[in-house]
């Protein structure tokens, strides 16, 4: 099995990776920004997604002028709710919808949340530079790559007999070794993976809806990279900003749509939602914590507020519609 090499930190790592950002003292509560006078309530701890952790740091920076003391980190959706439901976080990123089992899990655990969309994310098959064998695939053909069917294969065109079983456009892939690095089961990335790729077709053949276990897993966005880089022939997915960050050494393959198009994952294909892999990403937060913390609230005001679109840029991901964004703020505002 490959190994990825030594971690080298790409330029999104660089901030990407700070796990605590911290601005003290005392919080602010006006919507967009203005600072107001609170007794504070400590440090605003945010846990869960490793694809939301980019825009959460930013708007921890964002918010320290405003005197917030924030401490972000990324261990992974699931991770994240575990921590959450169990009221060790005011606030989770998920790059996927929480799931029923996490909403029963949250209520044993005595925390009520509020759901709220942060952005929008394009999720990313991405493969190294040097492999232009492959420019497009379908769903069909990334379950037969990526599957429960597929385990044991070792090369890209071990696959085609089963891609073209399951009805891909897509059954002559290269004879080139088939070296796969992405997230593991506690990310969201994992999860929406499964949904856009392997949920359909698993339930039509009776198989189980997971991805193939020997790969690569890592929770780690920025050594997923470096491993795709690792090998010339490589396969794997990621969020898009941290694709936007190393284009230079890795590179997305197209997803072909429902009506035959194969579409690359850009700003603008992603915001329409032309691109076929586009997801919405969300924060959870727990309503206790909201109540009683100023700072948590001021945090959440950042998140939504005026500065949402730039923040989210600046991480490299898509801006929420507006008509989106004004809907979480009207049911921010019903607690805030």
């Amino acid at each position: 099995m490959h190994k990825p090499p030594e971690k080298r930190p790409s330029r999104l790592a660089r901030w990407v990776r700070i796990s605590v950002i911290v601005a003290m003292v005392s919080g602010c509560g006006e919507f967009n920004g203005g600072a107001s006078e609170s007794d504070g309530g400590g440090t605003v701890f945010v846990t869960g997604s490793s694809t939301v952790e980019p825009i959460s740091i930013l708007v921890g920076e964002f918010v320290r002028s405003q005197k917030v003391a924030v401490a972000v980190e990324g261990p992974g959706t699931g991770d994240g709710f575990k921590k959450f439901c169990n009221g060790e976080g005011d606030i989770t990123g998920a790059s996927r919808r929480i799931k029923d089992e996490e909403v029963d899990m949250c209520a044993s655990g005595g925390v009520d949340f509020i759901e709220l969309p942060v952005a929008v994310d394009g999720l990313t098959v991405v493969t190294n530079r040097e492999n232009t064998s492959v420019e497009c695939l379908d769903s069909a053909a990334l379950y037969a790559l990526l599957g429960p069917e597929s385990e044991g294969m070792k090369r890209w065109n071990d696959a085609n007999s089963l891609a073209q079983e399951v009805g891909s456009q897509f059954v002559s892939f290269p004879n080139l070794p088939l070296s796969i690095t992405g997230p593991g089961e506690e990310s969201g990335t994992y999860d929406s993976f499964v949904e856009f790729a392997v949920k359909d077709i698993a339930e039509e053949r009776g198989t189980e809806e997971f991805l193939r276990p020997d790969y690569i897993a890592s929770g780690n966005d920025n050594l997923i990279v470096e491993g795709l880089n690792g090998s010339e022939s490589s396969l794997g997915w990621i969020g898009y900003a941290f694709y936007v960050g190393d284009r230079e050494e890795v590179r997305a393959i197209d997803i072909r749509n429902e009506d035959g198009d194969c579409v690359e994952p850009t700003d603008e294909t992603i915001a329409v939602g032309t691109y076929p892999f586009s997801r919405v990403l969300y924060i959870y937060v727990n309503r206790e914590s909201a109540i009683d913390n100023m700072q948590v609230r001021t945090y959440v005001d950042a998140y939504l507020g005026d500065q949402n679109p730039g923040l989210v840029r600046d991480a490299g991901y898509v801006p929420l519609p507006e008509s989106t964004r004004a809907e979480a703020i009207a049911e921010w505002r019903k607690v805030s």
